[in-house]
């Protein structure tokens, strides 16, 4: 026998756990399934400093907050920023518990439509939960990007992506090379030498980005908007949503937080700009001589691939196994949404990073999830009202 819900949400990563509290403030039953800000806690590595500030917070009522969460402990905002990986988990946590949200463990193994229009989930246990609506809060891991050319030139098993490489005391002694150079290149630097690494070489493409703050004070009034014109972004001409792209990259990759500048400017961490990877081969004690454009060339255990994530939905094992992609309408591996974020498959809602291309690339990050919840819940909503 399935289980059933009027709303399953699949995540229970910030945009889940977000929309669970406006489902439950809508009265709206709903089961939330999946472990608990799973990737933070399995793909970030331990000591991480986030970028974001204690304005980002889940609730989408406005009440169950960081500055809250702060106050109950004697705290204040000063006391926590830069807010660290633990401490964030540590707030996730609290939230969930006074929304009372209580995640069912169990992982999705394939998610299609009946012909009545329900959803089944069918779970990896074997069990199964039908509901009419299903919302889709997928973190990022499936979404790695290991470029084709990279993956081609490095030894199996001598690279990883940084959402794979989190046991960094495991690269003690080891002689690093990471390739990126965006923020989280230069976090992984700096704890890879705080953890003992022997070496580690930086490379990116394009000159080093500045050790400084970064300015998104903007950010928040536009995500906001939403809520009154959740088409904004989308009906803005492309030469328009690109310069927003770019000011956000502006900030988000060509800088990096000034807190990591005495972390990396260091013995032992060495930054490659303006440099590209051409060649990989072994030495006689079995390392790896990787080789740069520039004819440099660095000898080095492990690399480590800071390059990101691309969309693709189909690479979510539970839509590639199920029948509901042969139904969504894509765009380059997007869904494409309505304003209530629900894709061409009635009563299929997708938040969290791949909302980027119809809502705008701030919907990578916490601070559009009180947005998202609730332009999901109007949806939702609108649907029983129907």
């Amino acid at each position: 026998m399935a289980r059933e819900t009027e709303l399953l949400i699949v995540g229970a990563g910030p945009f889940g756990l977000a929309l669970a509290a406006e489902a439950g403030a809508l009265g709206i039953p709903h089961l939330v399934l999946g472990e608990p800000m799973g990737f933070w806690h399995r793909h970030m590595p331990a000591g991480m400093i986030l970028r974001s500030a204690c304005d980002w917070h889940l609730d989408p009522a406005g009440e169950h907050t960081i500055e809250r969460f702060l106050e109950e402990q004697g705290l204040t905002p000063a006391d926590v920023e830069p807010l660290r990986l633990d401490f964030y988990l540590r707030y996730a946590g609290w939230f969930a518990g006074r929304k009372g949200i209580a995640p069912a463990p169990g992982m999705v193994a394939a998610l299609g439509r009946l012909q009545d229009g329900r959803f089944r989930a069918r779970l990896e246990d074997g069990g199964a939960i039908e509901a009419r609506a299903v919302a889709l809060a997928p973190g990022f891991r499936h979404f790695a990007n290991v470029p084709a050319d990279l993956a081609e030139l490095l030894p199996a098993g001598r690279f990883s992506h940084t959402c794979e490489a989190v046991d960094l005391a495991a690269l003690r002694g080891r002689r690093c090379l990471i390739v990126g150079g965006r923020q989280s290149a230069f976090e992984w630097a700096a704890l890879l030498a705080e953890a003992g690494a022997a070496s580690v070489h930086v490379s990116h493409r394009h000159p080093s980005p500045a050790f400084a703050a970064a300015d998104w004070s903007w950010v928040g009034p536009l995500v906001d908007r939403m809520l009154d014109e959740p088409g904004w972004f989308r009906e803005l001409p492309v030469a328009e949503q690109e310069a927003l792209g770019k000011r956000l990259w502006t900030e988000g990759r060509a800088k990096v937080e000034p807190w990591l500048e005495t972390r990396v400017v260091r013995d032992g961490v060495t930054l490659l700009p303006d440099t590209r990877v051409v060649s990989c081969g072994q030495t006689p004690d079995g390392a790896m001589e990787v080789g740069f454009d520039d004819g440099r060339s660095v000898t080095v255990d492990h690399v480590i691939l800071a390059t990101g994530y691309k969309v693709d939905m189909a690479r979510i094992p539970m839509l590639a196994a199920g029948n509901l992609l042969e139904e969504m309408e894509m765009a380059a591996g997007f869904p494409v949404l309505d304003h209530h974020f629900q894709t061409s498959v009635p009563g299929l809602f997708v938040t969290s990073i791949p909302a980027t291309r119809d809502f705008g690339p701030f919907f990578a990050f916490t601070i559009s999830v009180r947005t998202s919840a609730r332009l999901i819940g109007r949806g939702l909503a609108a649907r029983a009202a129907a």
